[in-house]
């Protein structure tokens, strides 16, 4: 009866049948005691638990296996990792069962390395895992970010053929997507002799997070193919691919395979949702998915707080902040990177540093490397870089890349190359191989015409094998993206392209538009400067855009890289010269052109 109430998981219930048993003067045995042991921890009743290990001691069953197993887990799940450990320890033959116990009660606290050291203890021993434990254990290599020990995980798997367990494959193809390893994640799923829609969720959802829109989106369509129905995390995958294309109306069919009430009852898929339309610069349809969600959660006022902000909306992400404890939630790290990303697009200084301080002084929050990398930035685009420097000297903690490249930004704004060049051999040293840096450094001496020091620089870029990031550009007309590399030339349309941006290019002239030639890198002829700078991608994907979008239509462009001063300016007139809305969003905030003007304020 007991033992009936636990597998239907009515643990109360066998709890007050073993107090009955007691009562009755019955003494529990080794197929009692597991049982009951497992009720107790499920239920987290540790003080029962200790009064059942101290009658498995009388009974003389605490060198049973299989009751000493359970203490395992008892105690594990009540978080005493230390007495677990010592039980295991004691077991003088511990099977399998008994190995996944203390390897699941260590990856129940976090303690990753733990699960990956029983794990090769156990291995030692000769046992072989089974599909649980090696489930756990590439969950604890995926969340350390260990590719090492994951790749050797599933050297075992190969060589004991255990990869053709659905559960262990897709824990496979998870753990190498969250490594970033998305060649390894395919050649795993393709060879998957049976994958369910986890699978396919898996790998949609790494090839979004690890910038691959596009596979992500050929992926699901795969899978439509083959008649499965999209689940909530292929859907997340999928909006965010979209999102991170522009892909405005494919993410509108997207969204329309799950009833719309769908969304509103989940939080996750809500905030997928608010954060597609945020990034595919329509904050109104954001906005309103966000009033009409049946429950908000945290994470979805941080989604929120974001798009607004992300959109130029700063002073309504201050309000929505203001209402946060109203409906009885605390704030969290997330929701002050909104806050301070907004403050850095719309260069509110003071209110960035009232949002960063309050982070610690009002609501006890340790500010985390991206707080502080908000407010290098926020600070260096105000020209105040004497003090960005100052803080990233104070930091608690190392500044990594990021907050050195928010310096090195400002600098390239204010065009200290003295300050620049300081930062780059402290960001050479933590990513040598990021031409990022480089080219930062080279538009600053170029904008300088410092010419030889710029070449000196390419020369090192040469050596090192580093190549500079090419520019690319996405487009979405009648649900198909299209995408244009800086100069592309194989494009159906490319002659009308070209076409199109010489017709722009007289206009512009007509409007008294000089190309700022200051953003070309290279000591070339000016003539050769303005053709360069015609070719930017985002340049050409507008050009099609007005060739193909209805002129009723805003036409959405996404940039992988940050939009130059030259196409800044040429979009601004374009937009007035045109009558069209045009929005561009690049791989730092949105543009939103229209008359002549962007929502920027030049202020980016």
């Amino acid at each position: 009866m007991i033992r009936g109430f636990v597998s239907k998981d009515d643990f109360h219930e066998a709890l007050k049948l073993y107090g009955l048993m007691r009562r009755e003067s019955f003494l529990p045995n080794n197929f009692t005691f597991p049982f009951v042991l497992k009720a107790c921890a499920r239920l987290s009743d540790l003080k029962l638990g200790l009064k059942i290990h101290t009658l498995v001691v009388k009974a003389g069953f605490d060198f049973d296996v299989f009751v000493k197993t359970s203490l395992v887990c008892l105690y594990a799940k009540c978080g005493y990792l230390k007495d677990a450990f010592n039980i295991f320890n004691d077991i003088p033959v511990k099977n399998i069962v008994s190995w996944t116990a203390i390897i699941s009660g260590y990856l129940s606290f976090n303690r990753f390395e733990e699960v990956i050291d029983m794990f090769e203890r156990m291995l030692s021993t000769g046992l072989k895992p089974d599909s649980f434990t090696l489930v756990r254990v590439l969950s604890a290599c995926t969340h350390l970010g260990d590719l090492k020990s994951g790749e050797r995980i599933h050297r075992y798997i190969f060589e004991t053929d255990s990869g053709r367990n659905v559960f262990v494959a897709t824990s496979l193809v998870d753990m190498y997507a969250k490594c970033g390893s998305m060649d390894r994640a395919r050649t795993v799923f393709d060879k998957m002799p049976e994958k369910d829609i986890v699978t396919w969720s898996v790998m949609i959802m790494g090839y979004a997070s690890n910038g691959l829109p596009k596979e992500a989106l050929d992926l699901f369509f795969q899978m439509r193919r083959e008649n499965l129905e999209p689940d909530c995390y292929s859907m997340v995958g999928v909006l965010s691919a979209c999102a991170r294309l522009g892909a405005l109306k494919l993410g509108d069919w997207v969204s329309s395979l799950i009833d719309y009430n769908g969304f509103l009852s989940n939080s996750i898929l809500g905030t997928a949702l608010i954060d597609f339309y945020a990034k595919c610069g329509s904050m109104s349809r954001a906005w309103r998915i966000f009033r009409e969600m049946k429950e908000r959660d945290l994470v979805l006022w941080n989604a929120a707080i974001s798009g607004l902000a992300m959109n130029g909306h700063v002073k309504a992400a201050f309000g929505l902040f203001a209402q946060i404890e109203k409906f009885g939630l605390r704030p969290d790290e997330n929701t002050f990177m909104g806050l301070l990303c907004g403050c850095t697009h719309a260069g509110l200084i003071d209110d960035g540093r009232r949002y960063f301080n309050s982070i610690t002084h009002v609501f006890s929050l340790t500010p985390t490397i991206e707080h502080y990398g908000c407010m290098v930035d926020l600070l260096g685009r105000a020209g105040l870089l004497d003090e960005a420097h100052e803080l990233t000297k104070k930091m608690p903690m190392e500044p990594n890349a990021v907050v050195l490249g928010a310096l090195l930004g400002g600098c390239r704004l204010h065009k200290d190359a003295q300050l620049a060049e300081h930062v780059l051999r402290k960001l050479i040293e933590i990513e040598p191989s990021n031409s990022g840096n480089y080219v930062l450094l080279s538009n600053i001496y170029s904008a300088n015409c410092r010419w030889d020091d710029a070449a000196d620089l390419r020369s090192i870029m040469k050596e090192r094998g580093i190549q500079k990031t090419r520019g690319c550009s996405w487009i979405e007309v009648d649900g198909v993206v299209h995408e244009f590399l800086v100069g592309e030339n194989s494009h159906p349309l490319t002659e009308k392209i070209y076409a199109k941006l010489e017709e722009l290019g007289k206009e512009l002239k007509a409007e008294g538009y000089v190309p700022t030639t200051e953003f070309v890198l290279f000591d070339i002829e000016e003539e050769e400067k303005e053709h360069i700078l015609g070719c930017h991608s985002e340049k050409l994907a507008i050009a099609f855009g007005l060739i193909c979008v209805s002129s009723k239509d805003v036409i959405r462009v996404v940039k992988n890289l940050r939009v130059c001063g030259d196409c800044h300016l040429a979009i601004k007139l374009i937009s007035r010269i045109t009558g069209r809305e045009i929005i561009v969003r690049d791989n730092n905030r949105f543009h939103c052109f229209v008359d002549g003007s962007c929502s920027c304020k030049d202020y980016w």
